[in-house]
């Protein structure tokens, strides 16, 4: 069984920057691939960034490339989504993922709001 906890969203005016961080319990944390979602309201939850499990190969959505960046630190069981030069389109509640042997895990999200 693994657990997801995310944290670090927050209210932010355009132009700023937040790191949102992953934290996971129970299976080798580095034995598997992370990504991030999110889902701003009235729509589908969207692929925002994803990693290896050795961190050497990452992929970002589009509209992200350039800003938002992920990472991970095997050692803390954490990974993480750094978000610069913030939007008001990036507002949504972000969540964790990982897919370990076919079973999807999501965290509960963590509430990223940036004003104009």
């Amino acid at each position: 069984q693994v657990q997801l906890v995310e944290s670090g969203g927050g209210l932010v005016q355009a132009g700023d920057s937040l790191r949102l961080s992953c934290t996971a319990s129970g299976r080798s944390f580095s034995s598997y691939a992370m990504s991030w979602f999110r889902q701003a309201p009235g729509e589908e939850r969207k692929f925002v960034a994803g990693i290896n499990w050795n961190g050497d190969t990452t992929l970002y959505a589009n509209d992200v490339k350039g800003r938002f960046a992920i990472s991970r630190d095997n050692a803390k069981n954490t990974a993480f989504l750094q978000m610069n030069s913030l939007k008001p389109e990036d507002t949504a509640v972000y969540y964790c993922y990982a897919n370990i042997l076919r079973r999807e895990y999501w965290g509960q999200g963590t509430q990223v709001f940036v004003s104009s």
